[in-house]
């Protein structure tokens, strides 16, 4: 799928050649994240970026899952993982689509990347049968909540941590 306004970048099925891609990616999102709060965040692992390939894999492979690439002139810039969540008594809501990642290249930020991958994982979670799609993003992540407003999110918890 072309991307409007920028016939160049392709938004397709993430495949396995694209895992190593994903994994500088996904170990870039861990770093981001970390940053943003290091005691609530994960510390980047050794050989982040190899674990999180791997562990793209095995969501590529899941049915009830999707990761879809955005690919700019034969390179991946970004990417989005989503899946279908069951009803959840412990999180008081019905069955729903949830965007577990989106991340695009430093590089790439600012040309509708991002908005592009969310629409698509959304249009993925609507055709397997999810009502709503639900997404987490960090406090201090102020880009990505003006992203998801845009897209017609809105808030609906906050998160609290605390130290013991």
């Amino acid at each position: 799928m072309a991307v409007p306004g920028d016939a160049s970048l392709v938004l397709r099925p993430a495949g396995t050649a694209d895992l190593p891609a994903l994994g500088r990616l996904g170990a870039a999102l861990i770093r981001i994240h970390h940053d943003f709060d290091p005691l609530r965040f994960l510390a980047p692992p050794d050989e982040a970026e190899a674990g999180y390939a791997w562990f793209l894999g095995t969501q590529m492979q899941d049915a009830d899952a999707c990761v879809f690439v955005a690919e700019q002139d034969g390179d991946v810039v970004g990417y989005v993982y989503g899946g279908l969540e069951p009803m959840s008594w412990r999180e008081l809501r019905e069955a729903a689509g949830f965007i577990h990642d989106v991340v695009v290249a430093d590089t790439h930020r600012g040309r509708g990347i991002g908005e592009a991958l969310v629409q698509r994982a959304s249009d993925w979670l609507r055709e397997h049968g999810a009502p709503r799609v639900l997404l987490w993003t960090a406090q201090r992540n102020v880009a990505a909540q003006r992203l998801f407003l845009r897209l017609g999110f809105r808030a609906t918890m906050i998160e609290m941590t605390r130290e013991l």
